[in-house]
């Protein structure tokens, strides 16, 4: 009888040991209502090492979890108690360093249980920032592109920036949604193969074509300050809208489509210099900083290679044949020329009915602030 005691009383330690040591592993800011929650009964205590994402959903509930009715199921199941805590199972596997913040958002169908199983982290370090991305993603685009990021993050953590996964998410979406403007705007589009660093690029090159046109709007630019021309067979034609802006830059393979916000503001004015109707040269005219009359800023071939003499001379020439003498350009402060209201809505209206909401940071009404911070 006592040695029976003694081995039930060491088994009691060991169990108690095991439950600290999983108790401390909780991040410190929810450790203390995750312990609370243990200590109320041994099936809730198990929870720790079987299920340590089930004992902290229950400890840190979402809203409108039931979460007192979740509780009692642990007893009968735990299927039907992840269930009540509106959790899927296959977060079982994740260790307790992996919840920080209530758990939301994430897919439980088959295949994305088969498919997310081969990507879990494999560190308890990298298990919370892959649960938080795995989970923005899944409600930023869908269940595919979730588990790409789950992959990612695992095949290479150190490239891969949380804060950046508002856009990639944004891009993913609309890459699978061809009937939208947004999805137009994009050169390269998201698809399972592709490695994080592609992905970051081409999503950051989206977002500059989106910034072009809410620059721009569908007009044309009105004033070009100078007017068309020919000097020495060179002809100089405006690019003075979205469609000619991309159109050049795809050409000439140089970074045009940045330049939506400069000429919103009123900074400068893009031409296409061309011979024979071939595109030969891009040229930026801008009101330099040493005066008031516009110059030649930029002037530049294909891949922004430098151009002959030849070329430049023609430019100064056809430059020059203005009366820049009464020219008078008058430049907005930068961040005050207002983004196109259609356009800004015409992007985005797919991704807000889809959502059933206008989120906080994809504001209804235009926001270079919204727009820099994806």
């Amino acid at each position: 009888m006592t040695s029976t005691l003694l081995v039930a009383s060491r088994r009691e330690a060991t169990r108690s040991v095991l439950l600290e040591h999983q108790l401390r592993r909780y991040h410190p800011h929810v450790q203390g209502k995750v312990r609370a929650l243990a200590m109320r009964h041994t099936r809730l205590a198990d929870l720790a090492a079987s299920f340590p994402a089930l004992l902290f959903a229950l400890a840190v509930p979402r809203a409108g979890i039931a979460s007192a009715r979740a509780r009692a199921c642990v007893i009968r199941s735990l299927a039907d108690a992840a269930a009540a805590a509106g959790i899927p199972l296959w977060l079982r596997r994740l260790p307790p360093e992996a919840f920080t913040a209530p758990i939301t958002g994430l897919p439980d169908d088959e295949l994305f249980r088969r498919q997310i199983a081969n990507h879990l982290p494999p560190s308890p370090k990298l298990a919370p920032i892959w649960l938080k991305s795995v989970a923005a993603v899944a409600e930023l685009a869908h269940g595919p592109a979730a588990v790409w990021i789950a992959r990612e993050l695992v095949r290479a953590p150190p490239r891969t920036d949380p804060a950046r996964l508002r856009l990639v998410g944004l891009w993913a979406w609309f890459s699978t949604q061809p009937a939208t403007l947004g999805h137009t705007l994009i050169d390269r589009r998201w698809t399972p193969s592709m490695q994080i660093g592609s992905a970051l690029a081409a999503a950051d090159a989206w977002r500059t074509m989106i910034a072009l046109h809410v620059s721009l709007g569908s007009e044309q630019i009105a004033d070009m300050w100078l007017q068309p021309g020919r000097v020495d067979g060179y002809d100089f034609i405006p690019l003075n809208s979205t469609t000619d802006i991309s159109e050049e830059a795809e050409a000439m393979q140089n970074c045009l489509r940045t330049y939506g916000p400069n000429l919103a503001h009123n900074r400068s004015r893009l031409w296409s210099v061309r011979r024979s109707g071939q595109r030969v040269a891009t040229l930026r005219v801008a009101a330099r900083f040493e005066g008031p009359l516009p110059g030649i800023a930029e002037l530049t071939g294909i891949r922004n290679a430098v151009m002959p003499r030849e070329v430049w001379w023609a430019a100064r020439q056809w430059l020059h044949g203005h009366d820049l003498l009464r020219m008078e350009i008058e430049q907005r402060r930068w961040g005050t020329a207002p983004l196109d209201r259609p356009t800004w809505r015409a992007i985005w209206r797919p991704y807000w009915l889809a959502r059933r909401q206008i989120p906080e940071w994809l504001p209804l009404a235009p926001s270079r602030k919204a727009l820099n911070a994806l």
